[in-house]
């Protein structure tokens, strides 16, 4: 179901400040996200391996976590180093500890095996991390597989219906406009599509200066989809007729668009965001009102996304099926899936040939 031999998304760094023991599920593992004392992100299995209490429901001990419980204490490594009354500590007791990086205000997660985890495979976006490009990080949790998120930040041609008076316009862009370009990658897709001599949707149009709203522009949104669920989209209105398309920027306002879906379970999904703009200067009410019209348009796909989920768990054979704006989903649906094979058909291999080695204790009583 998972794809778990990749970087996923864990949490916004401002949810670790002040102490916070964050619990979060995690392709249906409980794991424990916390700041140390030294400044280092920990994430652990999120249960005492004694009882089985819930360690964010413990304390913070510099670097470490003591559970609550009986009083264990667990070094960031998932190592147990105390037992309150017993002098000596099992070698083996501990809990599970995986691979995180924090990069670009994002906490990144590896839930699959440690050895392979490499932080240079964590995908960069530079806008997230330079000081001229400025929006407001947030999160929202779905009732929902993360791939129907997936399909529909795919899907530039829903902007038209679900989305008319906040981030689409009119419903005109869904038969005006076809993507100028489909790039097939091997872990995930770019799309391209333009708008020309358009009304500016409700979203731009607020926060333009007076002379500037309800002239029409010349709209180019570019998507970038990754997997496992990484999605950056690049949007510029340009005034219309200004020569965009040919690579004239005077008068331009660009945003930049990042998006995270991390499963937690099967059908349930995380949704980290944020909206950046270069333009606005000083005046933060700008992010401000993107992030309010973001959060406006966003609500407008979740009760889609949800009740679609609610009719495919009530018919389980329900196959969707694909119509010609669907070709950069299904594209990205299918190299998932090749991944997913491919990573467990590894795994059972391994373990195959595990089960094969005979073990010292065994060698004896062959024969």
């Amino acid at each position: 179901m998972f794809l778990k031999n990749c970087w996923y998304v864990a949490a916004w760094d401002h949810e670790l400040i002040d102490g916070r023991m964050l619990a979060r599920t995690i392709l249906e593992e409980a794991v424990l996200l916390y700041q140390s004392e030294s400044g280092k992100v920990v994430a652990l299995q999120d249960r005492c391996c004694h009882r089985g209490v819930p360690l964010h429901l413990g304390r913070r001990e510099g670097d470490c976590v003591r559970c609550m419980y009986h009083g264990l204490k667990f070094d960031p490594t998932g190592k147990c180093i105390q037992i309150p009354g017993q002098e000596v500590v099992p070698p083996k007791l501990g809990v599970r500890s995986y691979p995180v990086v924090a990069k670009d205000h994002l906490v990144w997660i590896w839930m699959g095996d440690p050895a392979q985890a490499d932080p240079a495979e964590i995908i960069d976006f530079p806008y997230l991390r330079d000081p001229q490009w400025k929006g407001i990080p947030d999160y929202m949790h779905y009732d929902a597989n993360w791939l129907l998120i997936v399909d529909n930040l795919s899907d530039f041609a829903h902007l038209a219906f679900v989305h008319t008076k906040t981030l689409g316009g009119s419903e005109e862009y869904a038969y005006k406009t076809k993507p100028v370009a489909i790039e097939r990658l091997p872990r995930g897709f770019r799309v391209e599509r333009w708008h020309m001599d358009a009304a500016p949707p409700p979203f731009h149009d607020k926060v333009l200066p007076a002379g500037l709203k309800g002239k029409h522009v010349d709209r180019r949104n570019i998507g970038h989809m990754h997997v496992p669920g990484i999605f950056f989209l690049e949007s510029m209105f340009s005034p219309a007729g200004s020569g965009s398309e040919q690579g004239q920027r005077e008068g331009s306002k660009e945003y930049r668009n990042c998006q995270f879906m991390t499963p937690e379970t099967r059908r349930t999904t995380h949704f980290f965001w944020t909206y950046l703009n270069n333009w606005e200067g000083e005046d933060h009410d700008i992010s401000r009102s993107l992030h309010r019209s973001l959060i406006e348009g966003f609500l407008e796909d979740k009760h889609l996304i949800e009740a679609q989920q609610v009719v495919i768990d009530s018919d389980p054979s329900f196959e969707l099926q694909a119509i010609a704006s669907d070709a950069a989903l299904s594209h990205f649906r299918m190299t998932l899936a090749k991944l997913v094979a491919q990573e467990q058909a590894e795994g059972a291999a391994q373990q195959a040939v595990a089960s094969k080695v005979v073990k010292p204790h065994q060698a004896g009583m062959v024969g």
